[in-house]
């Protein structure tokens, strides 16, 4: 039977995310360091340890947190009816994913599509992303003939697409919502999504 945390271990815990989620607003996610944040909270280096298998293991925690307030304000605004409406508003969300190149990464490592065993909290942050996409596809003027949580899934198949190329010296000039949109119109509406002059 486990035994329950006790309440010392929460609070040395919550100390190290707070201390965490301070050096971050000053240096970003890449340059926090585990050394800083010890010093910083006031704990040996083995108790963060303790806490967090590694770094990433934090990190996951803070970014899957910012991710989740993002969907928050998803959730409470209003539903998009088209996939110009819809790419807007999932810039906010996706500006943060790509702000910094390692929060990328600890997001790619950390959803799911790496099989890991256990479900951590950005699976679970990106499994919600896909289920209010699919919401939105239900309700809004997109196509009818699959179903919404697989159109979902395939919206957050072409973010990561987009996001990725990001990152790529051959396409970091496009704007995420430019490189994105073709994707999309294609996807959710396939018979307005390709204009004849292109093809």
């Amino acid at each position: 039977m486990n035994d329950p945390v006790q309440p010392r271990a929460i609070k040395t815990r919550t100390r190290l995310q707070d201390t965490a989620r301070a050096v971050i607003a000053e240096t970003g996610y890449t340059a926090l360091r585990v050394e800083e944040v010890v010093r910083r909270a006031g704990v040996a280096k083995g108790t963060f340890f303790a806490h967090f298998k590694d770094k990433d293991a934090l990190m996951e925690l803070l970014i899957a947190a910012e991710m989740d307030r993002r969907l928050d304000t998803l959730e409470t605004g209003p539903a998009p009816q088209d996939t110009e409406t819809l790419i807007h508003t999932l810039m906010p969300l996706m500006t943060f994913m790509t702000g910094e190149r390692y929060v990328f990464d600890v997001i790619l490592r950390h959803s799911g599509a790496a099989a890991r065993q256990e479900i951590g909290p950005i699976a679970l942050a990106l499994d919600r992303l896909v289920r209010q996409i699919a919401g939105w596809i239900a309700a809004g003027d997109f196509r009818r003939d699959a179903d919404p949580l697989l159109l979902a899934e395939g919206v957050q198949a072409f973010m990561a697409q987009a996001m990725a190329l990001n990152f790529c010296a051959l396409h970091e000039t496009i704007p995420l919502a430019t490189r994105l949109a073709p994707f999309l119109a294609l996807w959710l509406k396939p018979e307005t999504g390709l204009d004849p002059q292109r093809r």
